[in-house]
């Protein structure tokens, strides 16, 4: 399960697998590791402020699970949050308790913050738990109190289960009666409130034996699946303004931050331009602490803080970008938004790994969002983690929504020349326009000629080949703009110099038409949204066969249109030369970043026929000597 500023569920409740217990089923499908008791009771503070009692005990199913359990982390803020660890022990399948020692409990630094002092009070608590075997259960204790909290006189939490089984789950929140507690739940079963002395117990109970497959491509399993959330907020408008009183800054017009940005975009004549020239020093000069919003009290540092430390957060990206616009006069907001793989918002607000996260700008003037935290992508364009996904904007809040779409194509020119023996050489000329743009870009900028190599040859194993292959690209300089790559090289047995080949008719390595496709066909039937990213992909291929082989088939040319796809294809043989030309061009348009598994049965068909047509072959026969 997936908890918000409390235990790393990747090493704690979250990565133990939450599978059922082992008298359940047979050893075959045992799971690794099972949470057997999870209890979690929150007494929260008129103030926000508030104390968590966790008891939890898990057990390892299998070898694999003995990793899953064997040693936890608590996440906290040292600056506002105490720890005290009151029971830890395994118990092993023997019978024999092993009590955790103090030299097994042990403070570090939360690994994603290292390196930045004004971030270095988050922590972890690593609990080593001894003598850890297959069948052993782990058992922790601790109680947290947190002085300070994350959203002054409010309280939210977040959980989502990590898809193995839970015999017993309990959460309780226990506030001050006139503090009601608002819940969107699904999965976890409320218990009717008690009020008695002034406060209200709130109770959420969960167990779950059995989660389906994840499928391939599908979005993040809150989107569809069991999460809570429970929030004293009634409303986004009410969440939105108290993140937007944190962020008052009398910082903001600092004379170092105003001098700067007026300094930078001197030159420049329009506010896009403007936008664009102080977005990309942001991105291009402070370092980015990926901290999810939310952790610890949703307030940035000062912008004129985070200019002189020159690295900040999320929450800081936007402060200081916001500053330094609001310098050069262009109106801009906060926009709160949940990033990764969960498209939607629970119905009541909150932080959280699967709610809101994450923080990017809005500027209203030019009707555009910008994530300057997004090191590689340039402006104008949000990363795909962005898009299509509903966002709060801080200045009135109210609820928007990101770009379902951004321009995506992809052009390909391969060309290969067969040499009697059956080798052949080959180019593949491939250039990449709109948003994916960035990530390539970066990925190859700051490759070693070692890694150029490592990529070329995984794209040539990708398609199915042999050989040898270097890639060389252009313009990896540019902050923005179209970017060329070239992998050029040798390819083994292309042809084989005696009897039948079955040649690939091939117009591009991986990540073309043929391998759009496939991912769309990973599943045979959809139960679960799934991504679907839409693109333009246009690719030509020219391959020179040997005179001492003759074509026998050809593909024959193909034209399939749909609601979702335009799709064509086209193969062209020259017997006096030798040469085959085939061509194929898709566009895909699904409007949006996530299909439902009725899209996915409307699309079905027409993809099968695309998929055929891009594993077409070319039929190649030796010449009697």
């Amino acid at each position: 399960m997936r908890v918000k500023h409390r235990v790393l569920l990747a090493a704690s409740l979250a990565c133990i697998g939450l599978r059922p217990a082992l008298g359940m089923e047979t050893i075959e499908t045992a799971q690794p590791s099972t949470l057997v008791s999870d209890v979690h009771t929150f007494v929260v503070a008129e103030d926000g402020s508030l104390t968590e009692d966790d008891e939890t005990t898990l057990r390892a199913n299998t070898p694999a699970g003995v990793g899953d359990i064997a040693q936890r982390y608590i996440w906290f803020d040292k600056s506002t949050s105490t720890i005290d660890i009151s029971d830890a022990y395994s118990l092993g399948p023997d019978g024999i308790k092993h009590i955790v020692a103090p030299d097994q409990i042990r403070e570090i630094q939360e690994p994603r913050s290292a390196g930045a002092p004004t971030f270095e009070d988050s922590r972890l608590k690593a609990v080593v738990f001894p003598g850890v075997n297959t069948g052993s259960i782990v058992h922790l204790r601790f109680h947290k109190t947190q002085s300070k909290p994350v959203i002054a006189g409010q309280f939210d939490y977040f959980v989502e289960p990590s898809r193995g089984p839970v015999e017993v789950q309990r959460l309780i929140f226990d506030l001050p009666a006139d503090k009601p507690l608002y819940a969107d739940a699904r999965g976890y079963i409320a218990v009717p409130p008690v009020t008695q002395g002034g406060r209200t117990r709130y109770e959420f109970d969960y167990s779950r034996a059995h989660y389906d497959r994840v499928e391939a491509g599908s979005v993040g399993y809150a989107q569809y699946g069991d999460r809570l959330m429970v929030s004293t907020f009634p409303d986004y408008r009410s969440f939105a303004a108290s993140y937007r009183d944190g962020t008052v800054d009398p910082s903001a017009n600092d004379a170092a931050v105003r001098t700067l940005a007026q300094s930078l975009t001197r030159n420049e004549t329009d506010a896009r331009a403007k936008a664009a020239t102080l977005y990309d020093w942001v991105r291009h000069n402070i370092r980015y602490v990926s901290l999810f919003l939310g952790q610890s009290p949703a307030i940035p540092h000062r912008a004129a803080d985070i200019l002189a430390n020159r690295y900040g957060d999320c929450k800081d990206y936007v402060a200081l970008y916001g500053a330094m616009l609001a310098a050069v006069g262009i109106e801009n907001s906060p926009a709160l938004i949940s990033l990764g793989s969960v498209y939607t918002l629970p119905s009541v607000p909150g932080y959280g790994g699967s709610a809101i996260n994450h923080v990017i700008t809005w500027l209203p003037g030019l009707g555009m969002y910008a994530d300057s935290t997004a090191l590689s992508i340039e402006f104008g364009s949000l990363p795909l983690a962005d898009m299509d996904r509903p966002t709060l904007l801080v200045g009135d809040g109210t609820l928007s929504r990101t770009p379902a779409t951004e321009p995506l194509s992809r052009t390909v020119r391969l060309q290969i020349e067969v040499m009697p023996d059956g080798s052949a050489a080959f180019a593949d000329q491939v250039e990449d326009a709109g948003w994916s743009t960035g990530p390539e870009r970066a990925n190859l900028l700051h490759a070693t000629d070692e890694r150029r190599k490592q990529i070329a040859d995984a794209r040539l194993r990708a398609t199915g080949l042999r050989g040898v292959a270097s890639l060389a690209a252009r313009d990896l300089d540019a902050s923005n703009g179209a970017l060329t790559t070239t992998i050029n090289g040798t390819l083994d047995d292309v042809v084989w110099p005696t009897g039948t080949t079955a040649l690939p008719a091939l117009t591009s390595l991986s990540g073309g038409i043929a391998t759009q496709v496939e991912n769309l066909l990973a599943e045979r039937v959809r139960t679960q949204p799934f991504m679907c990213t839409g693109g333009a992909f246009d690719e030509v291929a020219q391959v020179t066969l040997p005179k001492t082989v003759r074509v026998t088939d050809v593909p024959t040319d193909a034209n399939f249109t749909s609601a979702f796809f335009d799709y064509s294809s086209r193969y062209v043989f020259d017997p006096a030369t030798n040469l085959l030309q085939a061509e194929r061009h898709l566009k895909a348009n699904f409007g949006k970043q996530v299909c439902t598994p009725a899209d996915f049965t409307a699309m079905q068909p027409v993809l099968k026929r695309i998929e055929r047509d891009a594993d077409a072959q070319v039929i190649v026969k030796a010449m009697e000597p």
